[in-house]
């Protein structure tokens, strides 16, 4: 027997106790010894924030509350499973909805309903070779060091297991594309592509075109896959980002729709299409697709109030203020506990009460709004303080709209997507120039600092000049260029410094990471990462 049960946690979550009770006995049977069972997905949750489990078998159609779907969204969200976990759904129809489902969120296996001993086992087993094989490389994904990942990854290939190839080639290309190695992942999809036409291997070479820029080549290998694969979601998520990029917008919402309704269950894509409906003012599909996110939401991990105030601001659009009001209502019994439920609330409600005409109403709703931006200003997301800000210079209150706008292209100077947000608000409702002349003056401070940490460097003042940076770092956590100056700096002070504690090490690799998080592009963090690697090496030894 290829696994040990009797050393492993497992949590068992079904609704149906007899269907407790006969996995249980069939898992005891092959020697388990703990044995969690959780009758609803409130309960695996809880289960697994209590303990640490091996196993996980999770029946997908749990008929309170969450699914087995959204058990898995959260586990992996709030990193309830450890890496080298297996979690595999149970379920006992094999409805397009549902394997589309299962395929989307990526457990380990799933096992259909009924079943016997062995093919649990089996199943388990299966699992189990594949994680114990692959834990090198999960280990450090999981750490963020994915230099390192990449490192496993080309060791293990070297020992040509034949079993393993194509899912290490896989795990390989895409470990290059996070690095933004683009080249080197254009290389393994085409090798595998002249051996044989894999649909995965096909859509990897699209998402490099992307990446590099080469649009129109990427949609119509997306497109082109969707034909030939008309239930491959992957391709259809890829062919909307490559719609948006080149301004397709109309188009986005036409794949995301078809997407959707191949998988109507998927909260983050309901949510995605929202929103694109939206912007295009496609306002049919942004209601259905709204409403669907706040009905997902309410067991979803992804559940969130922008859902909420994304129906009502949809309502308003087309001038159904009193269906906003019922939104607004939900809203406020959404937002006892939640800061940004709150202020969204009272943002939509002084917007619901000018539309209405009811100044009175406006204006207590326009002082609840103020107050709760005092009171959690920065704790909430950059898309809400970016709507508080809009709502503040409606409102007569340009100065406070500016402080927020300034520190909203401060901590986000170089996200493009977000700052383009920036830019389309302050000249539809501020002016064409403002946001330009608010962003040269951030991009001049941003200069001034980067200057002076480099110059204390050359200097010779190393010390001077980490404290320079870590205290830009502190408020602009995202940057890209003191990111880099900064590991740059840290690896040269290791190189010189006579005593060098490997705590200097963990930081340079952690701000590595980071760079790698952020997009900063492979030619510049490469490297660096190698001569990381060298001192750790020439320590060790």
């Amino acid at each position: 027997m290829a696994i040990n049960l009797a050393s492993k946690k497992i949590l068992v979550v079904e609704d149906q106790a007899i269907m407790r009770e006969t996995i249980k006995h069939i898992l005891g049977s092959f020697g388990a010894r703990f044995i969690v069972e959780a009758e609803s997905g409130i309960n695996a949750i809880t289960a697994m924030r209590i303990d640490r489990f091996d196993i996980v078998l999770c029946d997908y159609n749990l008929l309170r509350g969450k699914n087995g779907q959204q058990v898995l969204e959260e586990a992996r969200h709030l990193k309830l499973l450890p890496v080298n976990a297996i979690f595999i759904m149970v379920t006992c129809e094999q409805s397009q909805e549902m394997v589309l489902s299962a395929i989307d969120n990526k457990p380990d296996d799933y096992l259909i309903k009924p079943f016997n001993r062995q093919q649990l086992l089996s199943r388990i087993e299966r699992c189990h070779i594949r994680k114990r094989y692959l834990a090198g490389i999960e280990n450090e994904i999981d750490r963020g060091n994915l230099y390192q990942a990449i490192h496993n990854c080309e060791q293990l290939l070297q020992q040509d297991d034949k079993k393993m190839r194509m899912q290490l080639l896989k795990l390989h290309a895409e470990l290059t594309i996070k690095v933004g190695d683009f080249k080197t992942a254009e290389a393994i999809y085409q090798d595998i592509l002249q051996e044989r036409e894999l649909p995965w291997a096909r859509l990897g070479l699209g998402i490099v075109a992307f990446f590099l820029g080469y649009y129109d080549q990427a949609i119509k290998t997306f497109q082109e896959l969707i034909e030939q694969y008309p239930v491959m979601l992957e391709a259809y998520d890829w062919l909307v980002k490559a719609h948006e990029s080149v301004g397709n917008d109309e188009h986005a919402v036409s794949s995301l729709n078809s997407a959707v309704t191949l998988s109507p269950l998927s909260i983050l894509r309901q949510k995605k299409l929202a929103l694109l409906a939206d912007k295009t003012q496609n306002f049919a599909v942004a209601k259905k697709a709204y409403a669907a996110t706040i009905k997902l939401g309410k067991n979803s991990i992804h559940g969130s109030s922008a859902d909420y105030s994304g129906l009502a601001n949809v309502h308003l659009k087309n001038n159904a203020a009193n269906e906003a009001l019922k939104i607004l209502y939900e809203l406020n019994q959404q937002s006892q506990n939640d800061p940004e439920a709150k202020l969204r609330a009272a943002l939509l409600e002084t917007k619901i009460h000018q539309t209405k005409g009811n100044k009175v109403l406006a204006q207590q709703a326009y002082e609840k709004t103020f107050k709760l931006n005092e009171q959690f200003n920065k704790h909430v997301s950059k898309e809400l303080r970016l709507e508080v800000a809009k709502t503040f210079y409606l409102n007569g209150n340009g100065e406070i709209c500016d402080e927020i706008l300034n520190d909203l292209i401060k901590t986000n100077i170089d996200n493009k997507l977000f700052i383009k947000d920036i830019v389309t608000m302050c000249t539809a409702i501020i002016g064409e120039n403002h946001a330009a002349t608010l962003i040269q003056h951030i991009k001049k401070e941003l200069v001034d600092i980067n200057n002076k940490g480099v110059s204390l460097f050359q200097e010779g003042n190393i010390k001077e000049a980490l404290a320079v940076f870590e205290k830009a770092i502190a408020k602009m956590p995202d940057n890209q260029t003191i990111i880099l100056n900064m590991i740059k700096i840290i690896i040269h002070d290791i190189k010189t410094s006579k005593s060098s504690g490997p705590e200097k090490i963990i930081s340079a690799q952690s701000y590595i990471n980071k760079a790698i998080q952020i997009g900063i592009p492979h030619n510049q963090i490469s490297g660096l990462q190698i001569e990381l690697d060298t001192i750790q090496l020439k320590t060790t030894q």
